[in-house]
């Protein structure tokens, strides 16, 4: 589904806010849409499969370019899940996490072969166009082996622990919630359909309490805001849940049990 953007809701919070400026209500739906999305988690996102790189701990979220990621549910490598780690458990546990290549310079982890490209004799267009080799030092992968844990550093990078080797490929498959970045326009359409009533009151809690503006009513900006606080457990407990309900099960209990 595609992106809509914050502005569609304008007119239904405008009616509550007569005179206040397009510019203010969409910065304030923004900032509820961020709210409600951390709140709830219920803006889910799929990373797409992507191979890590040897030697190579920290990565950028491959993400929509409106939005920030919030939480990594779960990351897995070649099918196996890693283990979430905070800051403090990943220095903890792996004081070196932060190295590039074992700690080695770009210069003298990686060997470029370009011997075949200049002083020579021969002048054609495979001399030209080939490419000089790179290969990766081995002492570049003294601290890596297969990968085990994850730790998110920003909304926009993580760190994958210790460092991956080169002795097979490591795919990854990552599952996050997100919440729209802070110069975002708009979010993805369906999380917003179904986020746009708590969205609203979130908007209007705030907006309501301006000081000295026109359309200032703490006494509604009071009633937004528990509805604010109700629909968002409503919306967290359904994140939870889904859409799928087990079948009912009855077990019979053995007398004296």
């Amino acid at each position: 589904m595609g992106t809509r953007v914050f502005s569609t809701l304008v007119p239904r919070i405008q009616a509550s806010v007569p005179g206040c400026p397009q510019a203010t209500i969409v910065q304030y739906i923004r900032d509820a849409a961020i709210r409600t999305c951390e709140r709830t988690l219920y803006w889910r996102y799929q990373i797409p499969l992507f191979d890590l790189s040897p030697g190579v701990s920290e990565y950028a979220f491959n993400k929509p370019t409106n939005a920030d990621v919030h939480v990594v549910f779960e990351a897995l490598v070649n099918g196996r899940p890693l283990k979430r780690l905070t800051m403090e458990n990943a220095i903890e546990l792996y004081p070196q996490w932060a190295d590039l290549f074992s700690g080695m310079s770009l210069e003298d982890a990686w060997h470029f072969d370009s011997s075949n490209q200049y002083n020579t004799n021969v002048y054609d267009d495979k001399q030209f166009n080939a490419s000089g080799g790179a290969t990766l030092d081995a002492a570049a992968l003294d601290a890596a082996s297969a990968p085990q844990a994850i730790c998110q550093i920003t909304s926009e990078r993580y760190v994958v622990l210790p460092l991956p080797d080169d002795s097979k490929a490591y795919t990854c498959r990552m599952f996050t919630a997100l919440k729209p970045a802070h110069g975002a326009t708009g979010m993805d359409e369906f999380t917003f359909n179904e986020l746009e009533e708590v969205i609203m009151h979130g908007t209007l809690q705030h907006l309501l309490v301006l000081p000295q503006a026109a359309w200032s009513d703490r006494e509604l900006a009071a009633y937004h805001a528990k509805q604010y606080v109700f629909q968002v457990a409503e919306r967290r407990a359904r994140a939870n849940l889904g859409n799928v309900r087990g079948m009912l099960q009855v077990h019979m209990q053995p007398f004296g049990a």
